[in-house]
């Protein structure tokens, strides 16, 4: 902050030296007239940067307001702050504990007092030191660190009595009190260990800068008493620069072993005790103990700046994290699909969160990906998607209904192009090809990018206009009545009606398209591919010829992000996407999978699931989603109650609905069950 000349002098060796030695390091330079809050935007900036492992500020602060400069420095995070002037690495000093950033000129001492290049005292055991200046940057800390050496220290100050006298008692004497050449040979034991760590200008009419830099020490008399002394300059002043690089290096390295290696999550929460008679499944949901949302993706890893909540209890991670965490290693993939499904459900959600949640029980970190539940199916006979019973995703109301709306952005994309088709459409048929033409494309105007994609894909290579002479609407309701609809009836549609109908928000193409991208380029590329007819020459039609690519793009890219929630072992859940397997692919997102699989790391687990049998939504899942992602599982889990045998061994039907269940699915029926096992077989098969 500001343009002090020493300050300057300072930050210029410090970027010298870094870049001598391979790290890359930037100088934010901030006027004089910065506001605190400001300072404090941009400290937490550099915070939230993956890329930056180290951050100093540059004191004293340079400037025309108020600002709190301890406030500023205490705002750097723990693991960044490689000058060590914070107070949590402060106090983990003071209290003993090592594991922390030393400020850069105590710890450069130290390698000058211990190194064998140096004074070559190995150990400090019993040794005499006195540190003379407390200032919390080098004396305070210094004394701290000699003492958990097992030096016997004396902290003195410009005030303590009989100063001199207290000097000569130590075989180490650091000096770092601010006044030039303070301390004279005679205050020196002989053959002691003298640090200089002050730096002072002396006017000097010899030098052409008019000046010479001295140290708190009296050089020219010490040199001769001191067994080793530290000359100024060129003595502590490099060590503290070659100290600030190490520990921005050691953090570097901290984050990169943290995010290769892995760590066990600790993860909080109070799993509930389960009850007999167990209770409904919305009772078990608001009667567990919910943990914010931040709090767990703090504890699995997912750094603030990656995280955007809505609510307390849902966030969405944004997919920054995956070039993060490119360079760790995959944990497990493990797709949970059944044997053919019964009207009531399987139970193929409740087992791939009871499994999660197992593992959470025993310590192994695992993470579910499932799909997010259609409202239709939801206020219908099958009812929600959160599981069932002690294994949800809780809490199940917000996890049933809107979530953080992708659905409606979905519903309202496609029901965007749906409309744009219409419209195109109408104008086509209600007005002459110039007129149309004038109106796509002013000639004072030049082509829009996907008007010129659309040009290229027809053989004409223009830029300027002046060089040229059923999609069906969704909701995400189950509502009956818009299954067959007329429309087009408005006087100023000049008749152009016509029978269509409303399909299932998740039953839209843009859902599966939505699945299946990796990031927003490969998001709009699959929407700009989607064909929504054929031209009256017969060739497809595409959302971009009709140039609408970019909009669905902007209505879907928060959509792109997996949802964060958590199961009721308090451990996290992504929720993404929701597509049917009887007409798309039927499986959870892509990048849901991916972040998974970098956050449990190699030994853990990403546990996902897919629609209905293992001959729809699993083959689907295989041929579709993991050969367009590359992903592979590592292993399977069918699932198969004793229920679904017996249906599928001749059985009664099952009504649904509330209606009571025949007596055979109550009672012991072991050759219903046998005989069902045929279709056991063939999903193993499958598999």
């Amino acid at each position: 902050v500001g343009d002090r000349q020493d300050s300057n002098v300072y930050i210029g060796q410090k970027l010298k030296s870094a870049t001598e030695v391979g790290i890359t390091a930037k100088h934010v330079k901030l006027g004089t007239d910065i506001s605190e809050s400001a300072l404090l935007t941009i400290v937490n900036q550099l915070n939230e940067d993956p890329n930056v492992h180290g951050i100093i500020v540059q004191l004293p602060l340079d400037c025309n307001t108020a600002i709190d400069s301890d406030l500023v420095t205490n705002a750097i995070a723990r693991e960044k702050d490689v000058d060590g002037l914070g107070v949590v690495n402060a106090g983990r000093l003071a209290r003993g504990n090592l594991d922390c950033f030393v400020p850069c000129t105590p710890r450069g001492c130290l390698e000058l007092i211990q190194s064998p290049r140096g004074a070559g005292l190995a150990s400090l055991a019993g040794v005499s030191a006195v540190v003379v200046g407390r200032s919390k940057i080098v004396g305070s800390p210094m004394a701290e660190l000699l003492t958990w050496h097992h030096a016997t220290v004396t902290l003195c100050h410009s005030r303590t009595k009989d100063l001199a006298q207290v000097c000569r008692q130590a075989d180490l004497l650091v000096v770092a009190i601010g006044r030039a050449q303070y301390v004279k040979s005679d205050w020196i034991k002989p053959g002691a260990i003298v640090i200089d760590c002050g730096i002072n200008s002396l006017p000097d009419s010899s030098r052409a800068s008019g000046y010479r830099l001295v140290g708190d020490v009296d050089f020219s008399e010490a040199k001769s008493v001191a067994g080793a002394i530290t000359p100024v300059p060129g003595g502590v002043g490099p060590m503290t620069v070659a100290m600030l690089l190490r520990n921005t290096m050691e953090a570097a390295l901290a984050e990169r072993d943290k995010s290769l290696a892995g760590q066990t999550w600790k993860l909080s929460g109070i799993p509930p005790v389960p009850k007999v008679p167990v209770p409904s499944d919305i009772d078990i949901s608001r009667s567990a103990t919910l943990k914010r949302v931040d709090q767990l993706a703090g504890e699995i890893g997912v750094l603030p700046s990656e995280l955007e909540q809505y609510g307390h209890h849902k966030a969405k991670i944004s997919l920054k994290i995956l070039d993060r965490l490119s360079s760790a290693p995959d944990g497990k993939l493990t797709f949970v699909t059944g044997i053919t499904p019964t009207p009531l459900g399987e139970g193929k959600s409740t087992t791939t969160l009871g499994l999660v949640q197992a593992f959470t029980e025993i310590g192994v970190d695992s993470c579910a990906c499932i799909r997010q539940p259609s409202q239709g199916p939801t206020f219908g006979v099958k009812g929600g998607a959160a599981g069932g019973g002690y294994s949800q995703v809780i809490p199940m109301d917000e996890f049933n209904l809107h979530l953080t709306g992708d659905i409606h952005a979905v519903t309202a994309a496609n029901n965007l192009m749906a409309s744009a088709i219409d419209t195109r459409l109408f104008h086509e048929s209600t007005q002459s090809d110039e007129a149309l033409y004038r109106r796509l494309a002013p000639k004072d105007k030049p082509f829009t990018e996907v008007q010129q994609r659309r040009l290229q894909k027809l053989g004409i290579d223009k830029k300027m206009p002046s060089e040229l002479t059923a999609e069906e609407r969704v909701i995400d309701t189950s509502d009956r009545f818009l299954r067959d609809i007329t429309i087009g009836q408005g006087p100023n549609e000049k008749s152009m009606t016509r029978r269509c109908k409303f399909d299932i928000s998740v039953a839209s193409e843009i859902m599966a398209v939505l699945a299946l991208s990796t990031s927003l380029a490969d998001l709009k590329q699959r929407l700009g591919r989607m064909v929504f007819g054929l031209s009256k020459s017969g060739a497809a039609l595409t959302a971009d010829d009709l140039g609408v690519t970019g909009a669905l793009c902007v209505l879907l890219k928060d959509c792109l992000k997996p949802n964060l929630m958590q199961t009721l072992a308090g451990g996290p859940c992504l929720v993404h996407c929701g597509p049917f397997a009887n007409i798309a692919h039927g499986n959870s997102s892509v990048v849901a999978d991916q972040v998974a699989m970098k956050l449990v790391g190699p030994s853990g687990f990403a546990v996902t699931e897919s629609g209905f049998g293992s001959d729809m939504g699993f083959e689907k899942g295989m041929h579709i989603k993991c050969r367009s992602s590359g992903l592979q599982p590592h292993s399977v889990v069918l699932v198969a109650t004793v229920r679904a045998l017996k249906y599928h061994g001749g059985g009664p039907k099952i009504l649904g609905g509330g209606a009571p269940l025949p007596d055979e699915y109550r009672r012991e029926s072991v050759d219903l069950v046998v005989k069902g096992c045929e279709n056991l077989a063939q999903h193993v098969a499958i598999v």
